[in-house]
This record gives C-alpha cells, structure tokens and sequence, in this order.
C-alpha cells in the first residue's frame, strides 16, 4: 500500500476539480430558483428547505473555486511555502456555508411547520420540480464521482479510502454533497407524498427536519476534513517509512533521527528530517548525499515539492558530549 498512499496524497487533477466544481454550482444554481418557486406554489417547508439547500450548495461551490484559485498562486516572498493550505480555509467555510445555510434553515423550518401546520398547495409543480433536479444533481453526481472513481484506480485504492483520505477537498465536498442533494430530493418527495395521501403536513414537516439533519452531517465531515488538514496532516505511516528507506539508502547517511512530513495540498508536501552522517564525511560529501537525497525523493514522490535537511550529530555522539540526557 505504500505506492498507493503516497499517491492518493498528492492529487494530479486540479483542472478536472475545477470542472467538477464548475459543473456542480450550474445545476444547483438553477435548481435552487426551480425549488423556491415550486415551495411557494405548493406551500411546502420541505421544497423550500431543499431550496435552501440548493442555495448553501452554490455558495459552496462559489467558495470551493475561490479555494481553487487561491491555492494555485506560486510562492511569493510573503507566502515562501506557497498557498497550498488556502483552500482548506475556504473549503472550512464552504461547511460552514453549508451548516448555516441550509442545516439551521431546514431544521427550523421543520419545527416551525411541525408546530404551527401548514397548508398544502397544489404538489404538482413540486413533484416536476425534483423530478428535474433529480437528474441535474445525478449528472453532477456523475461528474464527481467519475474524478474520485479514476483517480482511486490510478493509485490502486478503494474507493472508500481514497475519499476519506484525499486532501482534494473539493472533489469530497461535490460527491457528499451531491449525494446528501439526491437524498434530500427523495425526502422531499416522501414529504410532499405523505401530506398529499393524509392531507397533514407534518409529514413535510418530518422531511424538513431530516434534510436538516442530513445537511448537519455533511457540513461535519466536510469541515473536519479540512480542519484535519488545516492542523497539519502527515503523510500516511508507510510513505512515511518509505521515504525514511529512501534517506536511508543515501550514501553517507547513517541514520534518520527525526522526519516530519507534512500535506500542503492536493498536489504538495514538505518533507523535513534531521540526518545523522558518517563522522568521516566531509562537508562537500554531505552536501552532494542532501542534493541526491531530495533529487531521489522527488522521483519516488513528486508530491514532495519540499525537502529540508539538518545534519545532526548521532545520539551516542551526543551522549558522548553530553548533549543528550537520556541513557
């Protein structure tokens, strides 16, 4: 799994990302102007929820191509490591976007037709409604998940993995949210079905709260995704190990006392290790060994775009001076 890991950290699709995107914020745009006329003709909480949730999408989707845009821009005297983590900053409150746009929404307008009732218009134009955007949000389904589902097979990892695991959060955020839309669509749907078949309207009240609880949910895994990555995310354990094998292998390396990796982006990761080298080494040799090191950590990995060495003195050597307390 060590070559899968390491790949499935570095992400090579920025442009298809930005197409997917692209693609999900047309259909839900228009979706959503489809949802609120519909909810005011029929007077259902549940179709103006899913408006609401249509809305919170495209503002997504805004927010998730500002993140796209921003992160691309080289490293600049201000920003020397680049602006690989922006994205996760507009990723975060693309979720949050998400939360208070249509969670809060959806799940208020739940409580409130469960407490106060509502009149029911006429469901037709509702039903005609999801039935359109049902499609438009399964072809932006598609479009995600065709990225996702090439991208794990081109690095040989599960689907599931490689969703969980991916810092491509945009590409995580079309596919959970475009899932949550297609099952809010059929909550909807069951909301208007049931209040036509009893003539109450909590049962559109039931689908609003459960949109709301189902849009929660997203807005959680998708901000804890980014805050993971805000944090500071390690490359995965075995690339870990594989890269200590690769500095390993150098010559005039004799060991690797500390490595530090670290996820800037999709297509971006640092790499910093303190290096013990042979006492006998001069310094021209440990020079050209830091050159190969990272030349060689770059070929087996070009997510590693960054590579910082420092000579340190071994641990016996240090004891020896009295550097190191521990025995």
């Amino acid at each position: 799994m060590v070559t899968t890991e390491a790949e499935v950290a570095q992400e090579d699709g920025g442009g298809e990302s930005t197409a997917t995107v692209v693609v999900a914020a047309l259909a839900n745009l228009g979706i959503a102007v489809a949802k609120a006329v519909a909810g005011v003709i029929s007077g259902s909480s549940a179709m103006l929820s899913e408006a609401a949730h249509s809305v919170a999408d495209t503002v997504t989707e805004v927010l998730l191509l500002t993140a796209l845009k921003r992160s691309e821009k080289p490293a600049d005297e201000e920003h020397p490591l680049g602006y690989g983590p922006e994205r996760y900053i507009w990723a975060l409150l693309a979720a949050v976007a998400t939360f208070v746009g249509g969670a809060v929404f959806s799940m208020y307008d739940g409580i409130h037709t469960l407490a106060a009732g509502e009149e029911l218009g006429d469901p037709l134009i509702s039903y005609i409604v999801l039935a359109v955007a049902f499609v438009l949000e399964g072809y932006s389904l598609r479009t995600g998940l065709r990225q996702a589902r090439g991208e794990a097979e081109r690095v040989g990892a599960s689907f599931k993995r490689y969703l969980r695991y991916t810092p491509d959060t945009a590409v995580k955020a079309v596919v959970l949210e475009d899932s949550a839309a297609l099952i809010g669509l059929v909550l909807a749907a069951g909301g208007l079905l049931g209040g036509q078949l009893t003539g109450s309207g909590v049962w559109d009240g039931i689908a609003s709260l459960l949109i709301g609880i189902l849009l929660l949910y997203v807005a959680w895994v998708l901000g804890r995704s980014n805050a993971e990555l805000l944090i500071g995310r390690p490359l995965p354990q075995s690339v870990r190990e594989r890269i200590r094998a690769e500095l390993l292998a150098v010559e005039h390396v004799e060991a690797v006392l500390e490595l530090t990796t670290l996820v800037q982006g999709p297509r971006e990761a640092l790499v910093a290790a303190k290096v013990d080298f042979r006492d006998v080494s001069t310094a021209g040799q440990i020079e050209w060994a830091c050159e190969q090191a990272e030349q060689r950590l770059r070929e087996v990995f070009p997510v590693v775009s960054r590579v910082y060495l420092d000579p340190t003195p071994g641990r016996a050597q240090r004891r020896e001076e009295g550097l190191d307390p521990r025995p």
